[in-house]
């Protein structure tokens, strides 16, 4: 029903963008015939009119789409298509375009960027890599210089000036991860001088479904260093060499989760010499044991990582690129090390960190484009209320695709994608394959180095090879075998008389986690109207089927048909391949929705404790805030120690004392001698408003050097406590799915315990901070005064 009501409203709207490309067709006569400086002219009458209307009207969008369109094809040389002014129309919209490969994704945004930067509040648009960040900004970039605009470019490694001018510009193109760290290093500074980045206003995300959806499980972390136990990580990744599965441990192959047996657990306590694994004091024990049989079980060298340079490098699983500048955290990266016999670098833990859902959804107008996105439809509606608007193409696609040939073993898989190789490049035909891992694409190298037949291999290994190794793997007789990242965000092109040949053959050699990354990579043929084909070959061992669907996967052997070669052909076998994908899809999207929930916990209080960070940071913060601070710490002591309605049995004397007399230098309290509580707040609020007075009458200069030594500590409080806050956070969704107890949702109580923990921290803060005003305003020498007027509570 849901999705029969968006193709309607999908249908509906493609119509209305038709009736504007017309009337922006109609201007296309008049903005010809102006000069070059003439047309730029009217970027400021456009910047006016909306300065006077306070919003981007239909009649603007008319003329600055056809102003985008006449200077790209004076700066370019190319004039967008109509369909292509319908795909930056929902992109203007807050809408997710999708756009076949070829469709001209780039130009495209073109047109929203320069109609929304004329409002002046800065347009990003969002990359997956700097290659194309740089491309996009070098090329498309002329457009909006071309119009009068500025361009800047936000990359890792940039200046501090470079940073904020590259914000400061009217679009600005760069990395998604990038932006997300610039708001972490942002809410880390400790001068407002330092913050580079604007208010959010629009993005446009390029292949948006590889950064919302693929990324997205994977938080953004800036990580802090803490010295690493070497010899333990060492001994751990030696001595879980002689753990077997199934007697030590069980591994959870769909969700990677290891559980030690009691004959695993007997065996560490023995070779440990302890007595309970499980003590408090062996949780450092637990913790290294664990990381050592994740490292060995769960994480694959050519899969998940690949050695360079004596360092591990990470790589992402969906782009088959390396993840430039990461490394995993709580001491894992360190035992993979220790598993590789590398040497062990200091570990991280986090200081500041942000879900890619959550960093996107700040932008108050967000939208994307890519060639794959209605399979994910509804969870983009969900998460970011973007809607998916299927764009339709310049020309017919004619690509043809084949359907799945399934094989029993991986071997005969590999034969028969040999077998097609062969056949088509005897004829010349360019070739395509795609693999799922860089270890796979290494296994197709080498068995085409055994036939003698010549390619080119793209991994994460030679990424830096990339652009080259794409501009000519449409040429004829040319095989490319490449993981996922083959090209994507780039066209292959195809040399002359390749279209009589077939044009681009891609075989894929394993189906995806995800359907779109299947898509995309048949995607890489048939671009703009070209001839194209492609291929599966799949096999029964195929990691997908394995872990994913091992039930089903045996009642299939049970029954399993199939020809000499070891192609299966059991009727029913498409159907098996397709709700194996819709499964791993279906527990991919919950994984997600699962994280974003921990992350909304988590999201919250960091709203509050940026807000208050930049509160510090503003010129207008003064002595009065401090004061405040103190104020509602004391309240807060007063409840926790001397509740209402209570008796003196019920009171802490001694702490609340000890407290109290910290944050008012002027109060000295002999507890004992009083009856109630009401006895007590009054007294206290007595003392703490001499001190108030006190305060206000400091001279201006001490005042000044006050404030700015309070500033400094109270943002290195803030840092503090929250890093800690983090780590608490952490320690409890480690345990939260022990925590289904009577029925209770794990994510609820996970709420609970985090609300109480955050109360803890803030108010520990706000302390911390009210107890730095009593010492330091006492260091400065400012108390003279305050011995005349000495409170005494007795």
């Amino acid at each position: 029903m849901i999705q029969t009501l968006q193709k309607i409203i999908g249908n509906r709207k493609l119509k209305e963008y038709e009736k504007v490309v017309q009337e922006i067709n109609t201007k296309e006569p008049f903005y010809e015939s102006l000069l070059d400086e003439d047309l730029r002219k009217f970027t400021d009458l456009l910047k006016q009119k909306i300065s006077n209307n306070e919003a981007v009207t239909h009649e603007i969008t008319i003329d600055a789409f056809a102003l985008v369109r006449e200077a790209s094809k004076r700066v370019l040389g190319m004039r967008p298509y109509d369909v292509q002014l319908i795909g930056g129309l929902a992109l203007l919209d807050g809408n997710i375009a999708e756009m076949p490969t070829g469709e001209g994704k780039t130009l495209v945004s073109s047109l929203p960027a320069y109609t929304r930067a004329l409002e002046g509040k800065g347009v990003h648009i969002i990359t997956i890599n700097e290659y194309l960040a740089r491309r996009d900004a070098d090329q498309i970039g002329q457009i909006h210089k071309f119009l009068g605009l500025t361009v800047g470019l936000n990359i890792p490694n940039l200046t501090l000036e470079a940073k904020k001018a590259a914000y400061n510009a009217d679009i600005t193109y760069g990395i998604g991860t990038e932006f997300g760290f610039d708001y972490l290093r942002d809410n880390m500074v400790t001068s407002l001088v330092d913050q580079v980045q604007r208010p959010y206003h629009y993005a446009i995300i390029d292949e948006v479904d590889s950064i919302l959806i693929d990324e997205a499980k994977t938080p953004l972390i800036i990580a802090g260093k803490k010295p690493a136990q070497s010899h333990l990580y060492s001994l751990c990744a030696r001595f879980i060499r002689t753990f077997i599965n199934d007697r030590d441990y069980f591994l959870d192959q769909e969700t990677k989760a290891i559980t030690l047996t009691e004959k695993g657990i007997s065996k560490i306590e023995k070779a440990f010499m302890i007595e309970n694994l499980y003590d408090l004091e062996h949780t450092t024990l637990f913790h290294y044991v664990h990381n050592a049989l994740q490292a060995d079980l769960v994480f694959q060298r050519d899969v998940d990582y690949i050695i360079q340079e004596g360092e591990i490098r990470l790589i992402d699983l969906f782009t088959g690129r390396i993840m430039e500048g990461r490394s995993l955290s709580n001491g894992l990266h360190q035992a993979i090390e220790a598993k590789e016999g590398l040497k062990t670098t200091e570990e991280n833990h986090t200081v500041a960190s942000v879900t890619i859902q959550n960093y996107f959804r700040m932008y108050p107008i967000l939208s994307g484009m890519t060639g794959t996105a209605k399979t994910e439809e509804k969870e983009l509606l969900q998460i970011y209320n973007m809607e998916v608007i299927r764009i339709p193409t310049n020309k017919p696609v004619i690509r043809i695709d084949h359907e799945d040939i399934v094989f029993e073993k991986t071997e005969e898989k590999l034969r028969a994608v040999l077998e097609d190789v062969k056949l088509r490049h005897k004829k010349g035909q360019p070739i395509l394959i795609g693999t799922a891992s860089i270890r796979q694409s290494e296994v197709l190298a080498e068995l085409l180095e055994k036939e003698s037949i010549k390619f080119q291999l793209l991994n994460a290994k030679n990424v830096e090879e990339e652009a080259k190794m794409i501009a000519i793997a449409g040429q004829i007789g040319m095989i490319t075998i490449s993981t996922n990242m083959a090209g994507r965000g780039t066209d292959i092109l195809l040399a002359e008389g390749v279209s009589d040949l077939g044009g681009l053959h891609v075989i894929g050699t394993e189906r995806h986690e995800s359907e779109r990354i299947d898509f995309q990579l048949r995607g890489r043929a048939g671009r703009q109207g070209d001839t194209g084909s492609s291929q599966f070959y799949l096999s029964l061992e195929d990691e997908l089927f394995v872990k994913y669907n091992p039930e089903k996967l045996e009642k299939l052997f049970k029954n399993l048909q199939a020809d000499q070669f070891g192609k299966v052909l059991n009727s029913t076998i498409q159907d098996f391949v397709s709700s194996t994908q819709k499964l791993c899809e279906g527990k991919q999207s919950s994984i997600r929705e699962w994280q974003l929930k921990l992350d909304g916990v988590a999201n919250e209080h960091r709203r509050i404790i940026y807000k208050l960070r930049n509160n510090l940071l503003q010129n207008e913060t003064g002595l009065d805030w401090f004061i405040g601070q103190a104020e509602e710490t004391v309240n807060h002591l007063l409840m926790q120690f001397y509740p209402k309605d209570s008796t003196p049995e019920d009171w802490d004397l001694l702490e609340g004392k000890i407290a109290l007399e910290q944050l008012i230098p002027p109060l000295r309290i002999d507890i004992e001698h009083f009856n109630t509580e009401q006895e007590i707040w009054h007294n206290v609020k007595e003392a703490f408003s001499v001190y108030k007075d006190v305060l206000s009458g400091i001279e201006e200069e001490k005042k000044i050097i006050l404030i700015s030594i309070l500033k400094s500590t109270a943002l290195s409080t803030i840092d503090l406590y929250w890093t800690e806050h983090l780590e608490h956070l952490q320690q409890l969704i480690e345990g939260i799915h022990l925590r289904q107890y009577q029925q209770e949702d794990p994510i609820r109580l996970y709420e609970f315990d985090g609300f109480t923990l955050f109360e803890h921290t803030y108010n520990s803060i706000q302390q911390e901070i009210s107890a730095n005003l009593a010492s330091t305003f006492q260091e400065l020498s400012c108390p003279q005064g305050v011995e005349k007027q000495n409170v005494i509570i007795d």
